[in-house]
């Protein structure tokens, strides 16, 4: 395990990664987000580790082709298994200092072994005010998700007897 819980990842957004209104497109972002949630949670688990959510997902501002892109990924909160990462994107004309947030989405890893069963990870304990409010907010998201899920599952019960 990694003693640093934070993985940042800095690249030039490029023509490839462009959708049809001429800005980086969504998929993009989300593919860039996976590869900082891996990194991370990698890094802080010694172990494989795969996406098991992404969720809350904010596109707040346009990214453009030739931006330098910077990718946060931060552990906030470790289940037995698990790792809530707080991902956030920011994005700047790599010739300024000025930059922006760009997106925001919270990410669950699980760490598997060997045989792809959920593997445990080591704890990460808040120490900072700071990280205290953020492990705090992935366990109101926790919640919330719970929540969400019981109403999906209803209302597809529901709409798939209807069929």
């Amino acid at each position: 395990m990694s003693d640093n819980r934070e993985v940042t990842l800095r690249f030039l957004a490029e023509p490839g990664d462009q959708n049809f209104g001429g800005k980086v497109h969504g998929g993009a972002v989300m593919r860039w987000i996976d590869l900082a949630a891996y990194a991370c949670s990698a890094g802080w688990s010694g172990k494989y580790c795969i996406t098991a959510y992404v969720g809350g997902i904010r596109f707040m501002k346009p990214i453009l082709v030739g931006s330098l892109v910077e990718v946060k990924a931060s552990v906030i909160y470790t289940g037995r298994t698990s790792m809530h990462l707080s991902i956030d994107v920011n994005a700047r004309d790599p010739k300024r200092e000025d930059g922006h947030k760009t997106t925001h989405c919270i990410v669950i890893m699980v760490a598997v072994d060997e045989d792809g069963k959920p593997a445990e990870v080591p704890e990460w304990k808040p120490t900072t005010e700071r990280d205290i409010y953020l492990r705090d907010y992935a366990l109101r998201l926790a919640k919330m998700r719970t929540e969400i899920n019981d109403e999906m599952s209803q209302t597809l019960a529901k709409l798939d007897g209807e069929a």
